[in-house]
């Protein structure tokens, strides 16, 4: 995108006050007193009063870069001149009329639209909703009605939404469980195959063997207490986000397809934080030649902000009933219309410039990773990149060893986990005008717009560097 606008030729941020600084406190206070505390914000207090491109400004007139987007929303970038023209004009034109019960021309032209590039084979059909939670709700319905079953796998640490159905899918923290008591959906929650950290040793392994453990253990799931002719769906997250943007390997996601052809299983691909070109190609499913998903549900960067999800199934799976799902606000023509215009920029070169940016971020990380034994993991695809904070050796002996306890053992694991220093390095960005945020226990991801250049990861790598440095 061309600059166009002092913010947007921006090189660098500008603090200007104490973070947060006067007007941004107010409004803090304000929301403390008339908005719900359920909201899980972060420990640094970000107040946005306007952006462009990748950078936010506060009501203080401090300059931040942006290295979250929104938490992978604004996949375009923060109001982009041609996404803000297209919602401009059809705010002009028509606003809503309820497409679940009347037409308009947008729903057609998304479905067609996203018939052409979701990761399924044949003919698609698509119900449209207000976010990834409700096109999660979607799916598990659909897969319900369609398969006769009723009940589901999902993986630990997994995050698919917060309403209830949603809900019985999420692992990914106690918080989002605590206090709802008993889970409406009858779900089985199974290991996530993370390289980084065995599910029983809690160390480093290859995929090869973290596959065929967590095989192992569906396979006792099918033969114990959920038999697969009994499951509807296994919902899948190809990047876990919530979790800490960990990728699942590719002879793991082959396997999964496999067993769920075989035994009559929706896969079901949440592809809500992961999708629309955030890991360098459209989908992340498409990281796994030939892996097609029965289901695929989008949310987030589909609308560069605007409100919207898509559940999107092989047309011969959406064969409900009239009446069987609808919803009065999805597929608003105006959030239609972003989403059209999304696509078209995602495809103009964005989706491009997500894999080569973010191959130059993840270049920078890792030699970050080389000069810091706190930083246990760099991983990801594209502009979805994590980064997991360990122990590493800080408390080490004078010999270089970890210092020991009784009987010989180490008070310091370098691989344990450091939620700590994550903390503080979130917070310490935070400070220098750099905006990230973390994810998992211990990792921070890195979710930028897609229109991030190299020059704004040389400014971001700088900071990260620095703010590393002081929070050791």
């Amino acid at each position: 995108m061309t600059p166009t606008t002092e913010l947007e030729a921006r090189k660098r941020p500008e603090i200007k006050t104490e973070l947060p600084g006067p007007k941004s406190l107010d409004i803090i206070n304000a929301d403390a007193e008339f908005v719900t505390p359920s909201y899980p914000r972060p420990d640094y207090k970000l107040v946005a009063d306007h952006a462009q491109g990748v950078w936010i400004t506060d009501p203080d007139g401090n300059v931040f870069l942006d290295c979250n987007a929104g938490v992978a929303v604004c996949s375009t970038g923060h109001c982009h001149p041609e996404v803000v023209a297209a919602i401009q004009k059809q705010v002009s034109e028509l606003i809503h009329l309820c497409g679940t019960d009347f037409y308009y021309r947008h729903m057609p032209e998304l479905g067609k639209k996203l018939n052409e590039i979701v990761p399924i084979d044949g003919p698609t059909k698509t119900h449209f909703a207000n976010s990834g939670a409700e096109a999660i709700e979607t799916a598990l319905k659909l897969a319900m009605y369609h398969t006769h079953r009723q009940k589901f796998i999902a993986f630990q640490s997994s995050f698919h939404g917060r309403t209830l159905g949603a809900l019985s899918l999420t692992s990914s923290r106690k918080a989002q469980r605590l206090g709802f008591m008993r889970q409406p959906l009858d779900v089985v929650h199974i290991p996530y195959p993370n390289k980084f950290r065995h599910f029983i040793t809690d160390q480093a392994t290859d995929e090869g063997t973290v596959t065929c453990d967590v095989l192992t253990w569906l396979n006792k799931v099918f033969e114990t207490t959920t038999p697969p002719e009994e499951v509807a769906g296994i919902v899948l997250e190809v990047v876990q986000g919530e979790g800490g943007y960990v990728p699942a390997p590719t002879m793991f996601v082959k396997e999964l397809r496999r067993i769920c052809t075989e035994h009559g299983i929706m896969l079901i691909v949440d592809e809500v934080q992961s999708g629309m070109g955030r890991t360098g190609k459209m989908f992340a499913l498409d990281h796994h030649e030939g892996v097609k998903a029965d289901i695929v549900c989008m949310a987030k960067g589909l609308g560069s902000g605007m409100p919207i999800g898509a559940c999107t199934a092989r047309a011969d799976i959406m064969d409900w009933h009239k009446g069987a799902h609808a919803s009065t606000f999805g597929g608003n023509p105006v959030a239609l219309t972003a989403a059209l215009r999304t696509i078209e920029l995602l495809q103009g070169g964005l989706v491009d410039n997500s894999r080569e940016v973010g191959a130059y971020l993840e270049a920078g990380l890792n030699k970050l990773k080389e000069k810091y034994d706190v930083i246990g993991d760099v991983r990801g695809y594209g502009m979805m990149l994590g980064v997991e904070f360990v122990k590493g050796s800080r408390g080490a002996d004078a010999t270089g060893g970890n210092p020991t306890g009784r009987e010989g053992v180490p008070l310091h694991d370098p691989h344990s986990q450091d939620a700590d220093l994550r903390d503080r390095v979130e917070m310490a960005c935070y400070q220098k005008g750099l905006i990230i945020l973390g994810c998992g226990n211990n990792a921070i991801r890195w979710s930028p717009p897609l229109i991030l250049t190299k020059e704004n990861v040389d400014v971001a790598l700088e900071i990260f560097d620095q703010a590393v440095a002081e929070s050791i």
